[in-house]
């Protein structure tokens, strides 16, 4: 199991935030304007043959003698779905560190609070250039213990080219709602474009940025020889204190420019580096980041 049970009651006590509400298959945890079947009173409608006798008030028909319907608040589900980047550079880092696991957790914990608030969960792990595993569409509690081994048995490995990835997960006919793309954007070609396939079929998104502390610190000095572990390509440098700070502005600038780019396109962006643990992430930093409630 990803987590222990004590932080799996605490994950089931909160629900994801969408600021639009979309139109729900089912009872959810949200407020729509729709009238429906939760407990809380809306209006009344005259009685037609059909409806459900034990919605008619029965206070109203013995004092008017006239059937009357209680019309509720309708509560909505909302359609989540989180987009897992599977690139062989997710594999750093070490231990608790190492990024991988430290997303699968964050995956599996923002799963946990969509099927146990009812919503409609679906995790797209993305390689190469396609959608290569897909869990859900599915909801209720019941479905924990599938997300758990489904996020399990991922294994990230080679390229991962993230704009053809989320649009070709775009393409596939889907309900709008919230996206939670998880990753740590050391792709070439960027993400910018399949995200916006996403909002331009409805759909509002988040940025989860997960970086290990030693991609934004390298411990590392002298004449090195560097291994792209995703393309094996090399490269000669020789690390000094200008470079290093040439290095650190060059990161602090692209980190900054990312969450730039997502506040014009409407994405919330959270960046999580992973000596922060993984817990405090979920319950503390998303809840700042306004992703949970």
């Amino acid at each position: 199991m990803l987590f222990d049970e004590s932080t799996l009651r605490k994950l089931n006590q909160l629900t994801l935030v969408a600021s639009r509400v979309r139109a729900g298959a089912i009872k959810g945890e949200r407020r729509s304007s729709r009238r429906g079947s939760s407990i809380e009173f809306a209006d009344y409608r005259d009685y037609t043959p059909g409806d459900d006798l034990r919605r008619l008030d029965w206070n109203i028909y013995a004092r008017l003698e006239k059937p009357f319907i209680k019309l509720l608040e309708e509560e909505e589900d909302l359609a989540v779905h989180i987009l897992l980047d599977g690139s062989l550079s997710m594999n750093w880092g070490a231990d608790e560190e190492l990024k991988f696991n430290y997303v699968r957790r964050l995956a599996a914990g923002l799963g946990s609070i969509a099927l146990s608030s009812g919503d409609l969960l679906t995790v797209g792990f993305l390689q190469g250039g396609q959608v290569a595993a897909e869990f859900g569409p599915t909801r209720g509690g019941v479905a924990m213990p599938r997300l758990f081994r489904f996020l399990e048995n991922l294994e990230p490995a080679g390229q991962t080219d993230l704009n053809k990835s989320i649009q070709q997960y775009s393409i596939k006919p889907r309900r709008a709602g919230l996206v939670i793309l998880i990753s740590d954007l050391l792709t070439a070609t960027g993400f910018e474009s399949g995200m916006r396939a996403m909002l331009g079929r409805g759909s509002e998104a988040v940025l989860v940025h997960v970086l290990s502390p030693d991609e934004l610190e390298p411990p590392l000095a002298g004449d090195l020889q560097l291994v792209d572990m995703e393309t094996n390509q090399v490269q000669d440098v020789s690390l000094d204190g200008g470079l290093r700070r040439q290095y650190r502005a060059r990161i602090q600038t692209w980190i900054q420019s990312t969450q730039d780019d997502c506040r014009k396109q409407n994405i919330r962006y959270l960046n999580l580096i992973t000596d922060k643990p993984w817990d405090q992430a979920l319950l503390l930093e998303m809840r700042r980041a306004g992703v949970v409630k």
